[in-house]
């Protein structure tokens, strides 16, 4: 196959993303949030593929009519940010001030953190938290802890995109990618269980998910405060 045709393949891949997106909020207006997770899971491994085989068939240069990264961060936004945001909100599991408080704070300081261009750093890790919230809801509705509790994770998570702190990217950051590959790998078929018995509080899913995000939130940390000899 040609390698343009390759390129825009890719590029269309991405684009899946959009359909995905609008299954998943369509299932959260309903309030089926196990279908919402698995609509936003499905396009969390999309985004996982589309990027090594972006680099792989060098899109910007194979099909450079369309840019795949602005595609990639729209859908991003809506997969990563909006939705998932809308579900904390809808579901109950914040109320009141704290519900209002929380979906802005999100919402408003990911797309400040998306636009930043500063948001990689040179091992392709991401400078700050990467607004990966469909991930912590997701672990927030299997665990269900207490309002002040999702409170206190949200703000500091939100504080924690504009802090110079690490945060490894799964397929990118080379530095203990034997280990960080497999951890991202296990927290999706934890997530994928834990949707299929619909969150149910005694699924062993959720204990996975809780030590595989511990190591996802703070691999990149422990990073640079143990810097890889040269």
């Amino acid at each position: 196959m040609d390698l343009r045709i390759k390129a825009l393949s890719v590029h269309l891949l991405t684009a899946t993303g959009a359909v995905l997106s609008m299954l998943a909020m369509l299932a959260a207006v309903e309030e089926k949030w196990s279908l919402m997770f698995l609509w936003l899971v499905v396009a969390l491994i999309v985004d996982g593929i589309d990027g090594p085989l972006a680099r792989r068939y060098d899109v910007t240069r194979n099909w450079p009519n369309y840019d795949g990264v602005l595609m990639d961060l729209i859908i991003d936004y809506l997969t990563y940010v909006f939705i998932p945001a809308y579900a904390l909100f809808k579901s109950g599991l914040l109320d009141g001030w704290e519900g209002w408080l929380t979906i802005i704070l999100i919402v408003y300081g990911s797309v400040i953190y998306f636009a930043d261009t500063r948001m990689k750093t040179k091992d392709y890790s991401f400078a700050g938290f990467p607004g990966c919230w469909n991930m912590v809801v997701l672990v927030l509705f299997a665990v269900k802890p207490g309002e002040v509790t999702i409170l206190l994770i949200s703000l500091a998570l939100t504080v924690a995109m504009f802090l110079n702190l690490k945060f490894v990217h799964p397929v990118r950051t080379e530095r203990w990618r034997w280990i960080t590959l497999p951890v991202a790998m296990a927290w999706v078929l934890f997530a994928g269980w834990a949707i299929h018995v619909d969150f149910h509080p005694q699924s062993w899913a959720h204990w996975g998910l809780v030590v595989t995000s511990v190591y996802l939130l703070f691999a990149g940390i422990v990073q640079e405060l143990f810097p890889k000899r040269a």
